[in-house]
């Protein structure tokens, strides 16, 4: 089992930054992708971006390539989001994912996550 715990969330203005955390404990393993998910109210959920365990691969959604990025930490099973130029349509649940596979193209059909954290941009 793997826990998953994200902090960071809030509102923000239009045009501003938020960074989110994300750590991952339990059976984690040293070579598994980690990434983030979105679920705006009344949508599905869908991938925002993912970094393999190096840290050396990252993929991003098209909807937040050049405003987000996503970073490992210096601990071990912890990455961040930093997420800049937010729009309203930046609104929803973010979800840290941790997944069983080594791709940063994460399939959320396995993953385990996190309870999810809201990000609210006002315009």
């Amino acid at each position: 089992q793997v826990q998953l715990v994200e902090s960071g969330g809030g509102l923000v203005q239009a045009g501003g930054s938020l960074r989110l955390d994300c750590a991952a404990s339990g059976r984690t393993f040293s070579r598994n992708a980690m990434g983030w998910f979105r679920q705006a109210p009344g949508k599905e959920r869908e991938f925002v971006g993912g970094i393999t365990a190096s840290g050396t691969t990252i993929y991003y959604a098209d909807s937040v390539k050049g405003r987000f990025t996503i970073s490992r930490g210096d601990v071990k099973n912890t990455i961040y989001l930093q997420m800049s130029s937010l729009e309203p349509e930046d609104t929803a649940v973010y979800y840290c994912a941790w997944s069983w596979g080594t791709s940063a193209r994460i399939d959320w059909r396995s993953v385990y996550w996190g309870r999810g954290t809201q990000v609210t941009v006002s315009s």
